[in-house]
């Protein structure tokens, strides 16, 4: 399976079992975050890498895979 560069709402209901409104809300947040370092974002989708690193024991968990 290919990974993309973004990750969008519908893959984060997938890996956190959220709702999808919660979903978008943290998109949201990730997105201010990276707009406040001066990142360019993309409405409704968020870095992959930026996602993994924020998100506790996902980077450990995905390097296993």
């Amino acid at each position: 399976m290919e990974r993309k560069l973004m990750v969008t709402a519908v893959e984060i209901v997938s890996d956190l079992g959220v709702s999808r409104a919660y979903a978008y809300n943290l998109i949201k947040r990730l997105n201010a975050e990276l707009e406040a370092k001066g990142y360019i974002t993309i409405s409704g989708k968020v870095s992959r890498k930026y996602y993994e690193e924020k998100i506790y024991g996902m980077q450990t968990e995905m390097k296993g895979a």
